[in-house]
């Protein structure tokens, strides 16, 4: 099967075929001849490179597209739904929880996601896992660039924050926008950072009320969230999925999305598959990151603006990517 996938990205593209020598991985999801189409690209793009990256990157952009979750669209409550006041995080009940509403509260204390408001997406695909280092060291070493803090890696003081399953850090929402866009040009998908709309219909499994996005909607410290006290971040698959299949949508590093941030964006939102302000000096973060206090910070209706330059390559600042299409593979 690997012989005859070969001969086809011969086909698709007669110069690759001197430097295309390793066999293509099998795809849980994509033909052969996409695997094949994608190998061609990554020959055509990076003639250059050592065989065994070019591998890699195969490997890389085929995984990453085995990972992307379908997610059919469809009309939800976004924003703080609210909550009883009185609840056991450890144990919630199912919303409404047949409590009056007086005895109802506020989800977060912050305020810019107070406005619940109707909104309708269309179907999308959104990675079950944050992108990894190893993945975003392949996107550095494709360009030629030296990998982030390669000069810390060697330290053994410092060798535990650099694990290849841990999420990616970022220095910029750039950083995190280009390697999506590079995701598409290799695969011939379209391929970008999700709208704030789609990661919070995501993390309450389609628009349902749910108050963190763990499996079971509530936070079990050690099984489902990390523990009281831990400061580092673990690997993107550490924990159970949600319902969707997504993991570590709270509680790990924060996701970059793509829209900018406005505090008053949800007064504003038009109701089909809102993008986001046109302009801004905010990008908008969601999830938390393992530092901050998860009855909080952790709800999957809490927004907040963020610098989109960082200061440092920052581990509670990493992201997911998604892909907008109306059809599963």
């Amino acid at each position: 099967m690997a012989k005859q996938i070969s001969l086809l990205v011969c086909s698709l593209m007669l110069t690759a075929c001197q430097a295309q020598t390793y066999p293509l991985p099998e795809s849980q999801k994509l033909s052969g001849e996409k695997v094949a189409q994608i190998a061609a690209t990554i020959e055509q793009k990076y003639p250059k490179l050592p065989s065994e990256t070019r591998r890699q990157l195969l490997s890389t952009v085929v995984q990453s597209l085995d990972n992307m979750v379908f997610i059919e669209g469809g009309e939800f409550q976004m924003g703080d739904f609210g909550w009883p006041y009185d609840d056991d995080p450890e144990n919630l009940c199912d919303w409404p929880c047949e409590v009056e509403p007086e005895r109802m509260g506020n989800i977060t204390p912050f305020g810019e996601d107070d406005f619940v408001h109707t909104v309708k997406l269309s179907n999308y695909h959104l990675s079950k896992f944050q992108t990894t280092i190893a993945d975003f060291d392949l996107f550095f070493i494709a360009q030629g660039r030296p990998i982030f803090n390669s000069e810390r890696r060697d330290r053994d003081d410092l060798k535990h924050f650099f694990h290849s399953n841990l999420p990616a850090p970022t220095l910029n929402w750039q950083e995190a926008k280009d390697y999506c866009g590079w995701l598409g040009q290799l695969s011939g998908y379209l391929v970008d950072l999700p709208t704030e709309a789609q990661w919070e219909f995501a993390a309450r499994n389609r628009g349902q009320y749910v108050m963190f996005p763990t499996e079971n909607g509530s936070l079990n410290y050690g099984r489902n969230f990390p523990e009281p006290g831990k400061f580092d971040t673990f690997p993107v698959d550490q924990f159970p999925p949600s319902p969707l299949g997504l993991y570590s949508l709270s509680g790990n590093a924060t996701d970059w999305v793509n829209d900018w941030y406005d505090k008053d964006y949800y007064q504003q939102s038009p109701v089909d598959n809102p993008k986001g302000p046109s302009t801004g000096t905010q990008r908008v973060r969601r999830g938390a990151n393992v530092l901050e206090e998860p009855r909080l910070n952790a709800s999957t209706v809490r927004r907040w603006g963020d610098e989109p330059n960082q200061r440092f390559y920052n581990p509670g600042a990493s992201f997911r990517c998604a892909i907008q299409s109306a059809s599963s593979f």
